[in-house]
């Protein structure tokens, strides 16, 4: 699978695991950034980056890791065509996968530890969406992204 993956200056160390296990199990990994420890790093861009390249098919999924994963949460769903999930816990992970078929998964590296985030990025590259009723939901989402709330 194709996955971009970006972190701001809280996720750097988790975002390098996890590009190191990723590859080992056979994905391209694109790293977006941040690149440098010790710098204060604005997480919009780099979010913006990693769902425009999903958005555009460049990447299949993308990871986006920050502090408390919130405001990365936010910015992520602002792109057209995203489904971003913030995933800290089985739960949530399977949900935003099955029912609501997240092509990002956002974490945060300040609220879970490295093997859980290990751990729920595994399962949510695995999880399959479930369709039916939940697909009927996403055309709605996807109408309000057009600006055509449904009835």
């Amino acid at each position: 699978m194709r996955i971009a993956i970006a972190a701001d200056h809280h996720g750097l160390a988790l975002k390098a695991r996890l590009i190191a296990r990723l590859t080992a199990q056979g994905h391209e990994l694109d790293d977006r950034g941040a690149h440098a420890g010790g710098v204060t790093v604005d997480y919009p861009p780099l979010c913006a980056d990693v769902c425009g390249r999903v958005a555009d098919g460049r990447a299949d999924r993308a990871i986006v890791v920050g502090g408390s994963g919130m405001g990365e949460l936010i910015a992520c769903n602002k792109i057209r065509g995203i489904r971003a999930g913030l995933c800290h816990d089985v739960f949530t992970t399977e949900i935003s996968r099955a029912h609501n078929d997240a092509n990002v998964i956002v974490i945060g590296a300040k609220v879970i530890g490295p093997e859980t985030a290990e751990e729920l990025v595994d399962l949510w590259l695995s999880t399959p969406f479930k369709g039916g009723r939940h697909q009927e939901r996403l055309d709605q989402i996807a109408m309000l992204e057009r600006g055509d709330p449904p009835a």
